[in-house]
């Protein structure tokens, strides 16, 4: 049966919920001490306790002297007694033995009550503070304790408290007691008093858990957010991006009539919420930042001496609506997208440009080109002070007399060609201008990877080509591009290597050495079409023919207006059957019938620039020749 130390110890473990180990070792520390103030002895003194937890008995050992006659039972013990734990104890060495004392009593067991309770709150606090330093960052719920002037006091889980300064909480909230408070854990400190746990519901990070708790899409990583800016209780904008195709980022974290942002909205006490879609163009970014407000252009400067800097035009009917309520839409753009954000109406633009004409020397040699437009712009801002209204087609005359002089001036500053811009300019020369055309859907790559090629910005076969020898770096920066895809896209570059070959310059074919052509034919060689002089005249597709070969049904022709509607990929080649005579036998009997194949097949011919008919036979050695012309 357990006697009444062990009901405790186990009663202890229980209520505190702590290791068991934990506990022993505040006992043993406890009874260390009650010893100490027992018989007075010096903290210098090695002193150990013993609990055994089935039965509780508790056995003090301390380090004594060895001595003949033993003068202070403290820090001395006798020979005789030394000898009983070490038979080879000499006289004064030291010895750890048994010290009990006699009446290790009801003094010894308060003491050791008081210290057993401290380390227990000590112990507790440990584990506290373990607990919530794994919880930060994450978003918890507790009740409110007590209500001051500087902020709440909100239980937590594991006798915890938790304090949410009034920074800290969003300006138009009000609690009362025993209210039901979700918040953020923004830091945990330890301190003698406990754990101090600061909650927060005004960190952006507050609004990233709750729409990862809201929008499953968010919590599996289909969709990323990219940044949030937020204004507690006033506005919030959340840039997304989805990492797979055929995902709406947008609408995912929206939801059907807004279900799911109608419920992060109303936590955070009505709180606007703008989704928009993360672009890696810069401008795009920015322009959709700036919603709602409708934008004419964006201009960026990453020069500037402020920092990074964009120009944004937008009509003059929506200008107040871009820079919203004392600066906010402007504001929390800027904080979304890093960029320091000018915020211009389509005619203050107008002005700000005509005067970098005339002033700036950048923009000086551009005014030459710009002479007559120059004057027709300055009347419609003429009429614009007198407040007489502009027509809307004079308002699009400026936008894109904005858009033109920002766009040229960017391009004169643009350094010099670097040698992957030259390798890029040599390699897209290389290529034929059909796989250019050629939409990146029907290249042969998986359609996941293809849809995400293509939502990054690779629209053609060709642009992936290049990308993938010049910028390999640029296709594994794609959200959802791994090595098994890279793998897929490397494979589709080794078959297109054949493609990649130089081409041969225009003249080459003149200079090459060929036979003397034959007056009464002027017709191209087999295989070959026939050069017009322009390229609107007609061009005939001459079927190669095989010589010695029966006389089959000529295919329908198809035309050349026919074949450009076709895809730009290469035609599929047409099959007709035929049947002979198989002479095989030695002429003994009556022959067999056998199939004859022809493959004729028109492709795209980027040495000549010109469309070419081929065909593939089966000549005498029984192997497939390759394709001939």
């Amino acid at each position: 049966m357990k006697n009444e130390f062990t009901l405790a110890f186990n009663e202890v473990l229980e209520e505190k919920q702590l290791p068991k180990e934990v506990i022993l070792k505040a006992l043993e520390s406890a009874m260390v001490s009650a010893y100490r103030r027992a018989v007075n002895a010096s903290s210098a003194q090695h002193v150990e306790a013993k609990i055994d937890p089935d039965t509780g008995k508790v056995i003090i050992y301390a380090e004594k002297e060895v001595v003949d006659s033993v003068q202070d039972e403290r820090t001395e013990v006798s020979l005789t007694e030394a000898k009983r734990y070490d038979p080879n104890i000499e006289i004064e060495q030291m010895i750890v033995v048994e010290s009990t004392p006699r009446d290790f009593g009801r003094v010894a067991a308060q003491t050791a009550r008081q210290v057993i309770q401290q380390r227990i709150r000590d112990a507790e606090r440990q584990a506290q503070l373990a607990y919530y330093e794994k919880q930060l960052g994450e978003i918890v719920s507790g009740v409110v304790q007590a209500i001051n002037a500087q902020g709440l006091t909100i239980g937590l889980e594991m006798k915890a408290e938790g304090t949410m300064p009034r920074k800290e909480m969003i300006g138009s909230e009000r609690f009362r007691m025993h209210d039901r408070v979700r918040a953020l854990i923004s830091e945990v400190k330890d301190s003698p008093r406990g754990p101090q746990i600061i909650l927060s519901r005004t960190h952006r990070n507050f609004l990233r858990r709750l729409l990862e708790n809201e929008v499953p899409e968010i919590y599996h990583g289909v969709v990323e957010i990219r940044s949030i800016a937020r204004e507690p209780g006033e506005r919030a904008k959340v840039a997304v991006s989805a990492t797979q195709s055929g995902i709406d980022p947008v609408g995912a974290c929206v939801g059907i009539r807004g279900v799911r942002i109608q419920a992060i909205v109303r936590e955070l006490h009505d709180e606007k919420i703008d989704v928009i879609e993360w672009n890696p163009d810069s401008a795009v970014y920015i322009a959709k930042a700036i919603s709602p407000a409708r934008v004419s252009g964006v201009y960026l400067n990453e020069k500037s001496p402020n920092g990074k800097t964009a120009t944004v035009v937008v009509p003059e009917d929506q200008l107040s609506l871009a820079i919203g309520r004392d600066g906010q839409n402007a504001r929390l753009a800027a904080k979304l997208t890093g960029w320091r954000i000018d915020i211009k109406s389509v005619p203050e633009a107008t002005a700000d440009t005509l005067h970098k004409l005339a002033n700036d020397a950048a923009y000086m040699p551009l005014a030459q080109a710009e002479a007559d437009n120059i004057q027709n712009i300055e009347a419609m801002l003429g009429r614009k002070a007198d407040g007489r209204p502009l027509t809307p087609e004079e308002y699009t005359q400026m936008s894109q007399f904005i858009d033109r002089i920002e766009k040229r001036n960017a391009r004169r500053q643009q350094p010099e060609i670097r040698p992957e811009e030259t390798s890029t300019i040599e390699l897209r020369s290389m290529i034929a201008p059909v796989l250019f055309l050629q939409n990146i859907l029907d290249s042969g790559l998986p359609e996941h990877v293809a849809n995400l090629l293509q939502e990054a910005g690779f629209a053609t076969t060709g642009d992936l080509l290049i990308a993938a020898k010049v910028r390999a770096d640029d296709i594994l920066k794609v959200n959802g591009i791994g090595p098994k895809a890279m793998q897929e896209i490397n494979k589709l570059v080794d078959r297109m290597l054949p493609t990649l070959a130089p081409a041969a310059p225009a003249a080459a074919p003149a200079e090459v050495e060929a036979p003397a052509p034959v007056e009464e034919a002027p017709a191209a060689p087999e295989g070959q079409i026939e050069e017009q002089p322009t390229a609107e005249a007609p061009v005939e597709v001459v079927a190669p023919e095989e010589p010695a070969a029966p006389v089959v049904e000529e295919e329908e022709e198809t035309s050349l207006d026919q074949i450009f509607t076709l895809k730009p990929e290469v035609l599929q080649p047409t099959v007709e059957t035929e049947e002979e005579e198989d002479d095989s036998s030695g002429g003994k009997g009556k022959g067999k019938k056998k199939k004859k194949s022809k493959h004729v097949e028109v492709v795209y011919d980027p040495d000549r620039d010109v469309v070419v008919a081929r065909k593939k036979h089966k000549r005498g050695g029984g192997e497939w020749s390759e394709w001939e012309e």
